[in-house]
């Protein structure tokens, strides 16, 4: 590009107090093509050219106004267009991708679209789709992989699910023929047999205070048999405990000294950190001295 056009880029940028950052972000390509511009070392392309016209608030002769004698060669050089997208093509291809994939990056996210395929990374998530293959869409409500039309699950061919398995907040889930659905378990009716309990107190005893402390075992209970199933003992709601041990103390023995179990939360999970780091490490430490007795074994 002709140095005066560059130079005068330059210029209406400064004017319009803007940084090269922030004209980059308005016009939504890089800071380094907005560098290349100021250089003459690259030219805007036809929609750039009509952005700063428009932004600068100066008409395109004006703007490419130039004294110089602009040669006409035989063969026009093929324009090159240095945005973020090409940027992005061009490291995609460096990496083993097809450059005439179509690939856009934008506020919604990167788009990247090559004979059917087309690839979606924003803030939903990650969405993978191909015409008559398999999609796969990653975001906040999981994982949903969809194949031929299902979800990864064929009765007549398999009889029964495909080996997928994910884990999502602790329960199983499995890919059905409609979509994924986590496995039916029968849970004990913990907080049903606490709530009939504490009405049974109440009616036959009148001992509706303080029988109400028994609605802090349904977490509690709740909680405990997480903690146990998952063997995270993170997973049980201590506080709820020792909230249950104060007013017990204080309500039924008079003792509000109770408030002492309060100062055991943290320690309570400072231990239960310490343990479960202590287990990890142990069980790092046997698979590197299983791994070191398999290399020895392999050079004898």
């Amino acid at each position: 590009m002709n140095i005066e056009i560059a130079n005068r880029l330059v210029n209406l940028r400064k004017a319009n107090n803007l940084s090269q950052e922030a004209l980059a972000e308005k016009l939504g390509i890089s800071r380094q093509a907005v560098s290349k511009w100021e250089r003459a070392e690259a030219s805007p392309d036809t929609d750039n050219l009509i952005l700063l016209a428009r932004l600068y608030g100066v008409s395109l002769d004006e703007l490419l106004r130039t004294e110089d004698e602009i040669p006409m060669p035989e063969e026009a050089p093929e324009e090159k267009e240095d945005t973020s997208s090409n940027d992005f093509a061009k490291e995609w291809s460096s990496r083993g991708g097809n450059e005439n994939a179509d690939v856009h990056i934008g506020k919604e996210g990167i788009y990247v679209q090559k004979d059917g395929e087309r690839v979606h990374i924003g803030w939903s998530g990650i969405h993978v789709e191909s015409e008559g293959a398999e999609d796969v869409h990653i975001g906040w409500r999981g994982i949903h992989v969809n194949e031929h039309g299902q979800s990864g699950f064929d009765r007549e061919e398999t009889d029964g699910w495909d080996g997928i398995h994910i884990v999502e907040n602790g329960k199983e889930v499995f890919p059905g023929e409609k979509g994924w659905y986590a496995e039916p378990k029968l849970r004990f009716p913990t907080a049903l047999i606490i709530c009939i309990a504490y009405l049974a107190i109440g009616i036959v005893y009148k001992a509706w205070h303080p029988g109400w402390l028994l609605l802090f075992l349904i977490p509690i209970l709740e909680s405990l048999i997480t903690a146990v199933k998952r063997r995270n003992a993170n997973c049980f709601a201590y506080p709820v405990a020792a909230l249950l041990v104060f007013l017990s103390l204080g309500l039924l023995c008079g003792n509000w000294m109770g408030w002492i179990a309060f100062l055991t939360i943290p320690l309570y999970y400072s231990l239960v950190s310490f343990i479960r780091d202590l287990i990890h490490h142990r069980r790092w430490k046997r698979q590197q001295k299983k791994r070191q007795k398999e290399e020895k074994g392999h050079e004898l």
